[in-house]
C-alpha cells in the first residue's frame, strides 16, 4: 500500500481554558483530495496552523511528512518539507506583479540582484501547468478572484509543494471559476500532491474527495471512504446528533389579495436589472434563484435603495415607498441582509452589543448625543437569547464569533427595525452545516411570525428546502417561476432550465 505523505497523530492545544483539539490524528496520501469537515470551532484551522509551524501543539503528538518528522511551530521549514496553506482571506500583495507575489520573500537572486527574468521564467513555467491565460507581468490587482486563487496555488507549487491545505477556496468564486478550480485539482493529483480540501458546501465534497475526516468540539471522530459519503452521515459526524429535518418549513403563507405586502414593478437599473416585478405575501418565503450574473443581488439592492433604479416602483400595502436610499428603506419596513457581512455588513472589531444597535443608535441617544449604553446592552442580551447567538458576552467583538454567530448578530441588527420584509442575500454563505440549519429554522420561525421573506441563494437544494415560491433570473430579467405545492416541491431541473434558457417555450416574461 502506498506510504502516506502526512500522518499528524496525538495533536492536542489548548489557549488558555479553551481546548481547541484533543488527541486528533489524520493520515494523507500522495495524489489523494482529503477533504476536512466540521462545523466552525471544531478545530479545523487550529490543526491546519499546527501544520504549517503557525501554533505549536501543546506536549506529545508528532507530525511526520513522509516518514520524516517535522519540526513544530516553524513555518519556513513546513514550507521546505512541502506543507502549502492557501487561507480564505487571499495573502497577496495586489501592487505587485503574478511573479513578484510568486516569489515573495523567496526572491531569485544572482550576485546580490534580485533576477527578476528568471522568476518570471519559472512563474510561466508554473502557470503553464495550470493552464491560466494570465501572464507572469500581470499585476494582481487586475486579476479577478479566482485567478488570484490560482496565483495562490502557483506559489505553493513554487516550492515544490507536497500538500497543499485549500481553506474554502470556492467561497467567493463564480461557477465558471469554480469549475477552473476543480480543474486544477484535478491536475495537482495527477501529479500525486495531496490536496487536503475544507468546505462547507456538501456538493463539493462529495465532487472532490477520495476520503473525508471529520472534527467535532475539538476531537477526531472518523473518516470516511468516498463510496460511504452521505449527507446524514456527515451531518450526524458533525453535530453528534441526527438532522431529521435539516430544512425546516412549518410556516404557512397567507396569499389573500390583502395579505401583499410589497409590490415590485417593473424595476430596473438600466444595465444589470430589467423590468422585474413580483408580489410577496405575508408570512412567505419568496427565493430567487439563477446562475452568477443574473441580477440576483442587484434586485435586492435596487429594492433597498442601494444602487439607483431607472425605472419602477416598490409598494408596501398598496403605498409607495420606492426608497431613495437604505435609510428610506430602513424607515419604510424593509432591511436587507448584505451576502458580504464582513466587508459591508458587520464591524468586526465592535462589541456585539454595538453592532446590534447600529441600526437604532438614535433610539438609545441621550443629552449631547450619549449612547444609553444600559438600555443598548439589554437590547443585545434579549436578541443572543432569542436568536441564540452562542458568545460569553454582548461586550464579545463581532470578529471573533464564528460565521453563523456572525449572522445571527447581523440579522439581529435588521430586526430591531421591525421590518415588514426582510431582504435575504446569501443568509448561509461561509457558515458551517449545524449554524445553516439554525439559520433555516430562524427564517422558518419569522416567516410564522408574518414577516415576509425574500431570499437569494445559490445554493438550490436550500432554496427547495425553505422557500414557498422561487423567482429565475437570466440575464437581469425575471425569466420564470417555480412554485412548491403540498405534494410537489420546488424542483431543481426546473430552476435550471429558467436559469440556462432552456425551459421549453420559455421566454422573456413578466411574473406577477
Amino acid at each position: 500500500m502506498t506510504e502516506p505523505v502526512l500522518k499528524m497523530s496525538g495533536i492536542s492545544k489548548t489557549f488558555g481554558p479553551v481546548r481547541a483539539l484533543h488527541d486528533v490524528s489524520l493520515t494523507v496520501y500522495p495524489g489523494e483530495v482529503h477533504a476536512l469537515m466540521g462545523e466552525n470551532g471544531a478545530g479545523k484551522s487550529t490543526l491546519m496552523k499546527i501544520l504549517s509551524g503557525a501554533h505549536v501543539p501543546d506536549r506529545g503528538g508528532e507530525i511526520t511528512v513522509a516518514g520524516t518528522p517535522l519540526p513544530f511551530g516553524k513555518p519556513k521549514v513546513a514550507k521546505q518539507f512541502g506543507i502549502a496553506v492557501i487561507y480564505q482571506e487571499l495573502s497577496l500583495a495586489p501592487n505587485l506583479t503574478v511573479a513578484q507575489n510568486i516569489f515573495l520573500g523567496e526572491e531569485i537572486a544572482r550576485r546580490g540582484v534580485v533576477n527578476r527574468a528568471e522568476m518570471r521564467r519559472r512563474t510561466q513555467a508554473i502557470l503553464d501547468r495550470l493552464g491560466v491565460e494570465f501572464r507572469p507581468s500581470t499585476l494582481v490587482s487586475r486579476l479577478s478572484l479566482g485567478e488570484r486563487q490560482l496565483v495562490e496555488i502557483a506559489r505553493a507549487m513554487s516550492v515544490n509543494a507536497r500538500i497543499i491545505v485549500m481553506d474554502e477556496p470556492t467561497t467567493s468564486l463564480s461557477s465558471r471559476e469554480t469549475e477552473k478550480l476543480f480543474g486544477v485539482i484535478a491536475g495537482l493529483k495527477a501529479e500525486g500532491i495531496a490536496v487536503i480540501y475544507i468546505s462547507h458546501r456538501m456538493d463539493e465534497i462529495y465532487r472532490l474527495s477520495d476520503r473525508c475526516s471529520v472534527l467535532r468540539d475539538g476531537s477526531y471522530v472518523g473518516t470516511l471512504e468516498r463510496d460511504a459519503l452521505d449527507a446524514e452521515t456527515l451531518v450526524r459526524m458533525m453535530v453528534g446528533r441526527d438532522v431529521s429535518s435539516f430544512y425546516k418549513k412549518d410556516h404557512t403563507p397567507t396569499k389573500g389579495a390583502r395579505d401583499v405586502v410589497m409590490t415590485v414593478e417593473n424595476l430596473g437599473d438600466g444595465q444589470f436589472v430589467t423590468g422585474c416585478s413580483f408580489e410577496v405575501h405575508r408570512g412567505e418565503v419568496l427565493g430567487i434563484a439563477g446562475l452568477v450574473g443574473s441580477g440576483r443581488t442587484e434586485l435586492l439592492r435596487l429594492i433597498f435603495g442601494a444602487d439607483p433604479r431607472a425605472t419602477g416602483r416598490v409598494m408596501l400595502e398598496g403605498t409607495d415607498v420606492t426608497p431613495a436610499s437604505p435609510r428610506h428603506a430602513l424607515d419604510a419596513g424593509i432591511a436587507y441582509l448584505t451576502e458580504d457581512r464582513k466587508g459591508l455588513g458587520l464591524f468586526l472589531d465592535m462589541t456585539i452589543r454595538d453592532n446590534i444597535s447600529m441600526a437604532v443608535a438614535e433610539r438609545d441617544a441621550r443629552s449631547l448625543g450619549r449612547i444609553d449604553v444600559a438600555k443598548a446592552r439589554a437590547r443585545a442580551r434579549s436578541a443572543v437569547e432569542t436568536l441564540g447567538i452562542r458568545t460569553p458576552s454582548v461586550r464579545q467583538t463581532v470578529g471573533a464569533l464564528s460565521g453563523g454567530n456572525q449572522q445571527k448578530a447581523l440579522i439581529a441588527r435588521l430586526l430591531e427595525v421591525n421590518p415588514r420584509v426582510l431582504l435575504l442575500d446569501e443568509p448561509t454563505r461561509g457558515v458551517d452545516v449545524g449554524a445553516k440549519s439554525e439559520l433555516y429554522r430562524l427564517i422558518d420561525r419569522l416567516a410564522q411570525e408574518g414577516l415576509a421573506i425574500v431570499m437569494v441563494s445559490s445554493e438550490l437544494p436550500e432554496i427547495i428546502g425553505v422557500a414557498d415560491r422561487c423567482l429565475v433570473m437570466r440575464e437581469g430579467y425575471i425569466a420564470g417561476e417555480c412554485t412548491a405545492g403540498p405534494e410537489s416541491p420546488i424542483r431543481q431541473e426546473d430552476i435550471m432550465a429558467y436559469s440556462t434558457g432552456s425551459a421549453g417555450g420559455v421566454a422573456r416574461e413578466t411574473v406577477q
